[in-house]
């Protein structure tokens, strides 16, 4: 029975992979992410013991940022990497090691599943959501590694924390590169309203810049992490409109830091 439940898979075949690439040949020099793109939890899990009320809030997953990922895939053409798997069950903006890669709690919501987890539940969850989206993550760049692809990845974040009121719509983070969030900064106010801040409403000391970490600052390649106050986006309509503005905030960031933004630039700049 142990040998059993320690090679049991989380997700059933039939539920899918992990994670998925979509728009894969999308010629644009960068790619995006969306690490908190799905609320979905694997039927192995039995819910993770969450109230029905609460499966589908920012707890489960980043409301809007999928909408606002695939949108902007469409827009810059670009290959998206997603998380099909909810960041309750394993958040893959966060390394194994962290307490709070599978959280027990997140705010006020509790997750009773994930309390206690022995050292084997947790590498099986290691095992099966997070190094497939590594690895997919991982090969999609070195696919692209001739382009030097800038990596940008999409969240939202909840009106109010702890019951308290977030004054930043548009959060535009970086660890320790921030070339291309101070450009987007620049680029902001001509593009949105939002109110726009620096490594708002988080920060690297925050934890939240693991794939950054991970992906983008060993190799050099641009990067920003970009996060949107989710009740800008909680509608398809909402979320495409936002990422409108969002894509040409990274245009223009891209062409200050000298980096291409569409293939034929590429193709004009090499020729």
């Amino acid at each position: 029975m142990g040998d059993e439940k320690r090679n049991a898979l989380i997700l059933a075949p039939s539920e899918g992979p992990a994670a998925e690439v979509t728009n894969p040949d999308g010629p644009a020099p960068l790619i995006l992410v969306c690490e908190h793109a799905s609320a979905f939890i694997p039927a192995s899990l039995e819910g993770l013991g969450l109230r029905d009320e609460d499966r589908l809030s920012h707890a489960a997953w980043d409301i809007g940022a999928l909408a606002m990922a695939t949108r902007l895939s469409e827009l810059l053409d670009a290959p998206l990497v997603a998380s099909r798997v909810s960041r309750l069950v394993y958040d893959c903006n966060r390394p194994p090691e962290a307490p709070d890669a599978i959280p027990a709690q997140s705010e006020r919501i509790e997750a009773p599943a994930n309390a206690n987890l022995s050292e084997e539940a947790r590498q099986a969850r290691v095992r099966d959501i997070y190094e497939p989206f590594r690895a997919l993550l991982s090969r999609t760049i070195a696919e692209r590694r001739h382009l030097r692809p800038a990596l940008i990845t999409i969240h939202s974040f909840t009106p109010l924390y702890f019951g308290v009121k977030r004054e930043v719509e548009l959060g535009i983070l970086h660890d320790r590169d921030d070339r291309l969030a101070r450009t987007m900064m620049a680029a902001a106010p001509d593009f949105t309203t939002l109110k726009t801040a620096l490594n708002e409403p988080y920060g690297p000391e925050d934890g939240v810049t693991h794939t950054l970490k991970e992906h983008a600052l060993p190799a050099d390649l641009l990067n920003v992490m970009i996060e949107v106050r989710n009740d800008f986006v909680r509608d398809e309509a909402s979320a495409q409109k936002v990422a409108e503005e969002l894509a040409a905030i990274i245009e223009r960031g891209l062409e200050a830091c000298d980096h291409p933004v569409r293939a034929e630039k590429i193709e004009r700049k090499s020729g």
